[in-house]
C-alpha cells in the first residue's frame, strides 16, 4: 500500500472551524477531506478524474453532456460556488485542460489548506477567490461566464440567500448565451428545499431539469437533487441515462410532470424575506 502523502494528521484549524484528512477505508490510497466533521470532498492523489461522491458524479455527468453539446470545451469558463476540496473544478480542468474555473470559498485557511495539499491546479486554470458566496454573486457582471455551479451549504440546506429569486436572476444574467446553472440541492423529504429553489429557478430561467436518485424523486428521505437552469431546452442523450443508472446509487432525470408538480409560486424566496443574509458556508 502507497504511504500517506504529505498531508495533515488530526484536525486542522480552519476559519469556520476544523478540517481533517481521513483515509478511505473502501478505496486505498485516497482520502475524505471532512470540515467540521462533515465529510465535504474525495480525494485521490494523483487522480483527479476519480468522483466518489455519487452527487459529483450526477453533476459531471450532466455538465459534460451540456457543454460538448453547446461549447467548445477548449474555452469553457466555469464559475464554482463553494470551494471546499475543489474536486469538481479538478474533474473539469482535467477534463478540458484550457478550461477555466474560478472558485468562491468563503473559508481563508480551508482555501490555502486546499491550495497546499489537494492538487489544485494553479491559476488561472484554477483561480480560488476568498469571499462570500452571496456578496460575490450580486456582483457578477453580465455574460461573463458559461457554467456556474452552486455546491453550498450551512448545516444540512443551502443559505436562504442563495436560493431567492434575485440570487438566480443575478445567475442567469451572469451567464453568456447557451450557458446553464446546475446546483447541488441538500432537502429533506418534504423536499421543501427542492420545491422553493425550482419555483425561484423558473422565474430566472426559461427551462429546468432535475437529476436525483428514485427515494428521492418520492421524498422519502433527506438526500441531494441536482437542479439545472437554463435559457435554452436541457436535452440528455442515452449516454447520461446509462452513466446515471450505472453508480452505486441508480439516478434519473426527473420527468416534465415531476417538475411541474415541484412548482407552485407560493414556495419562491425573496431577498427582502431576509434582507441581512447570512454567511455562505463553503
Amino acid at each position: 500500500m502507497s504511504s500517506r502523502p504529505d498531508l495533515p494528521h488530526g484536525p486542522v484549524e480552519i476559519s469556520t472551524g476544523t478540517a481533517e484528512f481521513l483515509s478511505d477505508d473502501y478505496r486505498p490510497g485516497s482520502y475524505i477531506l471532512q470540515v467540521n466533521g462533515v465529510p465535504s470532498s474525495h480525494f485521490v492523489p494523483g487522480d483527479p478524474s476519480v468522483l466518489e461522491f455519487e452527487y459529483m458524479r450526477w453533476i459531471a455527468s450532466a455538465v459534460v453532456s451540456l457543454v460538448d453539446a453547446r461549447f467548445d470545451p477548449r474555452s469553457i469558463s466555469m464559475t464554482h460556488l463553494g470551494g471546499a476540496g475543489c474536486t469538481l473544478p479538478k474533474y473539469f480542468a482535467d477534463r478540458w485542460p484550457k478550461s477555466r474555473h474560478s472558485v468562491v470559498e468563503i473559508d481563508a485557511r480551508l482555501a490555502e489548506l486546499v491550495r497546499t495539499h489537494c492538487e489544485v491546479p494553479s491559476s488561472p486554470t484554477v483561480k480560488i477567490r476568498v469571499g462570500d458566496a452571496i456578496e460575490v454573486a450580486r456582483g457578477f457582471k453580465p455574460a461573463t461566464r458559461d457554467v456556474l455551479i452552486r455546491d453550498v451549504f450551512s448545516g444540512s440546506v443551502t443559505p436562504r440567500p442563495l436560493t431567492t429569486v434575485e440570487f438566480f436572476t443575478e445567475v442567469a444574467t451572469s451567464l453568456r448565451p447557451h450557458g446553464f446553472y446546475v446546483a447541488n440541492c441538500g432537502s429533506h423529504s418534504d423536499l421543501a428545499e427542492v420545491r422553493a429553489e425550482l419555483a425561484g429557478m423558473q422565474e430566472a430561467f426559461a427551462h429546468c431539469a432535475a437529476i436525483a436518485d428514485p427515494a428521492m424523486l418520492k421524498g422519502r428521505r433527506y438526500g441531494n437533487v441536482i437542479l439545472i437552469g437554463s435559457q435554452d431546452p436541457i436535452e440528455f442523450g442515452p449516454e447520461v441515462t446509462r452513466e446515471l443508472l450505472g453508480g452505486a446509487v441508480p439516478a434519473h432525470v426527473a420527468t416534465p410532470s415531476w417538475i411541474r408538480s415541484m412548482t407552485t409560486a407560493s414556495a419562491r424566496r425573496f431577498r427582502a424575506d431576509d434582507p441581512a443574509g447570512k454567511p455562505a458556508a463553503g
